[in-house]
């Protein structure tokens, strides 16, 4: 019942991409990335890397593509923004700070879904892949990124070793994002709901992680938490999971964010 939505069974994007908080955000991000990664060990599906931009103190964005039955439904209530506090590590003071991680999810829709992409609304962008992949990869500008002009809604893909199955991965993501945003424009007109993400910072979290001055994993929408941060960023985060699946089955009733979490910030 709670995965019966359309698409709750397809195989998913995750993508990770930090916002404000500078280098504490992709090094937050990459903590994400991680969690994710044990999660997705965890509970029995694969994935593959898509694209993962690195820098020195973590990544400034990453996509993977989980497989697995019921994918996308298990992990569709993870997309919206992170919150992380902690102090510092890249602090010499030691003082606290707040950081900014958003994801996205979409399902990998069907070869017969009808989302059109002209070629006229697309903008093709070749580069290097930065990863590891072989002297092949490193020596020829295999990586793609897509633009579509229309929306402005960018994809990259650098896993594959062609540029053209690199161009074919990002139209499969391109597809999907432009599936969701017609999705949200739906709910926008049926339910008057606010479909876009946020500004990635205060006010736009769905989910706090707090390790300093108290330890706590709280989901802002469900109420669902744990003390056990730890635990949580090792990739427990099923508890989570299952809580959005009930809260969404009931209406996604809206939940007051509590002076706690207002302290946290």
């Amino acid at each position: 019942m709670f995965l019966s939505e359309e698409h709750d069974h397809s195989d998913t994007y995750l993508s990770i991409k930090p916002g404000a908080g500078g280098t504490e955000s992709c090094d937050w991000s990459s903590m994400l990335y991680r969690m994710y990664l044990r999660w997705i060990e965890r509970s029995g599906f694969s994935y593959e890397l898509i694209d993962l931009q690195e820098e020195e103190f973590g990544i400034k964005s990453a996509t993977l593509l989980v497989k697995g039955n019921y994918a996308y439904g298990y992990l569709k209530g993870e997309r919206g923004v992170h919150r992380l506090v902690r102090i510092s590590p890249f602090d010499s003071n030691s003082r606290r700070h707040t950081s900014f991680s958003a994801l996205d999810v979409m399902p990998v829709l069907p070869p017969d879904a009808n989302i059109e992409i002209r070629d006229d609304d697309i903008q093709l962008d070749f580069f290097r892949s930065s990863g590891a992949g072989g002297q092949h990869v490193n020596k020829t500008s295999s990586a793609v990124r897509i633009t579509h002009l229309p929306t402005g809604l960018v994809v990259a893909c650098q896993n594959e070793r062609s540029q053209h199955q690199n161009r074919e991965v990002a139209l499969g993501m391109l597809r999907a994002k432009l599936y969701k945003l017609q999705q949200e424009q739906r709910d926008r007109e049926i339910k008057g709901i606010q479909g876009e993400f946020k500004a990635i910072n205060f006010g736009s979290q769905i989910r706090s992680y707090v390790f300093c001055p108290y330890t706590l994993v709280k989901d802002l929408r469900t109420g669902e938490q744990t003390s056990d941060v730890h635990r949580v960023m090792d990739g427990e985060i099923g508890p989570f999971l299952n809580a959005y699946l009930k809260w969404h089955a009931a209406g996604e009733k809206p939940r007051n964010v509590s002076d706690e979490e207002n302290s946290a910030k």
